[in-house]
């Protein structure tokens, strides 16, 4: 699916988003199908769709994982880079080492805490280890 996302249109990045979380349609549900129910979803609502995305990343210099969640991935990840963070910046660069979607803020929130708790940080730390 991503080998056919332009990223030119914000309603159409929540079918890339979908396809790169792992999700896969019904079988004989071609992309065009896709496409017609993502944009009738998005541009038929009567509020726009908001998807946050909890995500965490590695210092490649340091012992060091962070987690966060954001509405812009790329923009955030970016920021992390560059140093405009204040948290993260002695820690920079960093690589993304997981990342979730969810629809609301709440439910962001909620996974957000889990990844920052001693049982999520194991599980981040084990995915670093066997990134199989």
């Amino acid at each position: 699916m991503p080998g056919w996302w332009n990223g030119r249109h914000e309603g159409l990045k929540i079918l890339w988003l979908y396809g790169c979380a792992g999700s896969s349609p019904a079988s004989g549900t071609t992309q065009r199908d896709i496409l017609f129910i993502v944009c009738l979803s998005f541009f038929c609502s009567n509020q726009r769709m908001a998807m946050y995305t909890v995500y965490a990343i590695k210092s490649l210099t340091r012992n060091y994982i962070y987690v966060g969640m954001t509405s812009d991935l790329a923009k955030r990840l970016e920021r992390h880079n560059m140093g405009y963070e204040q948290t993260t910046k002695p820690y920079r660069p960093f690589v993304m080492i997981y990342s979730e979607i969810v629809e609301t803020r709440e439910e962001a929130r909620i996974r957000e805490k889990y990844f920052k708790s001693g049982i999520g940080k194991d599980f981040l730390r084990k995915l670093i280890h066997n990134p199989s």
